[in-house]
């Protein structure tokens, strides 16, 4: 592992061109206007997660086209009228189990960890129980990036992204969250996730993005050989006429696009040795963020990046900016 992408120098002034579709908010517009027939039905069960404290709820929700999406809901024993942090998952991982995430209730704080749908059957610390029933409407490499890629109707993470939209309005609906204070956050995926979250929620007033993933994409597949961009690469090696299709889709979920539109206070993290998510990727989408912003750079990190210490810095950074 080295510096394999740009220098620090040029990255804080790497603002490519988007790609960027001329009925992109149109699209995200009637996706989430399509989903918004299905109820939330937001149902939360008391979950003896055996933490003294901190409850637990086991929690269900209506999803893209009203599909079941678990979550878990975690929130300081007796506590009222607090912030609340949903949480996104990395790639291949699920919600896990109620004490993989107690930093945030540690921290006065509610969490929501969200399910991500078809995934948690990869990383065994992390699994998830949420299926994604509908199937895609093409061939598609091994993994998740490239099934239904050849149109964004029926592209995988317009459903995910989807998703978690409204499993912030499902925060919002806990009787113990303050509504006016939800933070979205996470890595990797979970990091791109939240950032697409951040852009199209308005009930979002912060956003952590970490090593964010589906960023850049053009550029990711290009440079890396690293999984899950290489599942692109394996698909086109051998669906040779489907590139021009294949970026079109792709241009809906980049988060270039989604940075462009966020006007909330974001916290991003990069990498500059991560192979997963080259930092040229992560500061691209970081300079079009259009809102107030902060960057934490590790130098001699993959795509680990900061990991506790990151933590560390958000925690500290949610005390300022929930102080009185």
């Amino acid at each position: 592992m080295a510096l394999f992408d740009l220098p620090l120098e040029e990255l804080r002034e790497y603002r490519p061109e988007r790609d960027e579709p001329a009925d992109f908010d149109s699209f995200w517009k009637n996706t989430l206007s399509e989903a918004s027939v299905h109820p939330l039905s937001a149902d939360f069960r008391p979950y003896d997660a055996a933490l003294a404290g901190v409850e637990v709820f086991e929690t269900t929700f209506a999803g893209w086209g009203g599909h079941p999406i678990n979550a878990w809901m975690m929130v300081p024993r007796g506590a009222t009228g607090v912030p609340c942090v949903v949480q996104y998952i990395g790639y291949g991982g699920g919600r896990g189990l109620p004490h993989d995430h107690l930093v945030w209730p540690a921290g006065g704080y509610a969490a929501l960890v969200v399910d991500t749908r078809g995934q948690g059957a990869q990383h065994h610390n992390s699994p998830g129980s949420t299926a994604d029933p509908y199937g895609g409407q093409n061939m598609q490499a091994p993994g998740m990036m490239t099934r239904g890629i050849l149109d964004p109707e029926h592209y995988y993470y317009r459903r995910v992204f989807t998703d978690a939209v409204r499993a912030v309005d499902v925060a919002a609906a806990h009787p113990a969250v303050d509504a006016d204070r939800i933070v979205v956050a996470g890595g990797s995926q979970g990091g791109a996730i939240a950032q697409a979250v951040a852009a199209l929620q308005p009930k979002v007033v912060a956003a952590f993005i970490d090593v964010p993933f589906l960023t850049h994409f053009r550029r990711a597949v290009e440079i890396t050989d690293a999984d899950p961009y290489h599942e692109i690469v394996r698909f086109l090696s051998t669906q040779r006429d489907s590139a021009e299709r294949v970026f079109r889709t792709l241009s809906y979920f980049d988060g270039l696009n989604f940075a462009a539109r966020g006007e909330v206070p974001a916290l991003y993290s990069v990498a500059l040795m991560d192979l997963i998510c080259p930092p040229s990727t992560v500061y691209a989408a970081y300079n079009l963020w259009a809102g107030q912003k902060d960057i934490t750079v590790w130098p001699w990190n993959g795509h680990e990046g900061g990991g506790g210490r990151q933590i560390d810095i958000q925690l500290r950074h949610l005390r300022d900016l929930f102080a009185g």
